[in-house]
C-alpha cells in the first residue's frame, strides 16, 4: 500500500491511513530496546501518521521504508537537512538512508 507522495506534506497527511485509535509507535532495535517512541499527542501526529504508513507499507524501518517516508514528508525533509535536530523523526530517516541499522515499528493501540 504505498503511494506516490507530491510536494506538500499537508497533501501527502491527508492519503494516509487514519491514527485513531493509536496510543503510540515505538521503534525497536534488533536486539529488542525501545530506542524511540512517538505519541499520539499534538504536534507529533503526522509523525505519528507518517510511520504508522511505513510500517503497513514496509513491515519495518529499513532504507526503502526511510526513503519513502521522507519523499511523504515533503518540504519538512529540506527544512531537516538544513536545520539537524529540529525535526528527529525525520532526522532518523535520514540516518537510515544513510546507513544506520534499520529499527522495528511496533503500533501500540490506545
Amino acid at each position: 500500500m504505498t503511494f506516490q507522495p507530491g510536494a506538500s506534506f499537508k497533501d501527502n497527511l491527508s492519503a494516509l491511513p487514519s491514527i485513531d485509535g493509536v496510543a503510540r509507535i515505538d521503534l525497536v532495535s534488533s536486539d529488542g530496546a525501545v530506542v524511540d517512541s512517538i505519541a499520539n499527542q499534538p504536534g507529533k501526529q503526522g509523525s505519528l501518521a507518517v510511520y504508522q504508513y511505513l510500517k503497513q507499507a514496509f513491515g519495518a524501518l529499513d532504507a526503502k521504508a526511510a526513503e519513502q517516508g521522507l519523499l511523504v514528508f515533503a518540504e519538512h525533509t529540506l527544512d531537516a537537512r538544513n536545520r539537524p535536530g529540529a525535526h528527529p523523526n525525520i532526522d532518523r530517516l535520514l540516518a537510515i538512508v544513510e546507513g544506520a541499522a534499520p529499527l522495528e515499528i511496533e503500533v501500540i493501540a490506545a
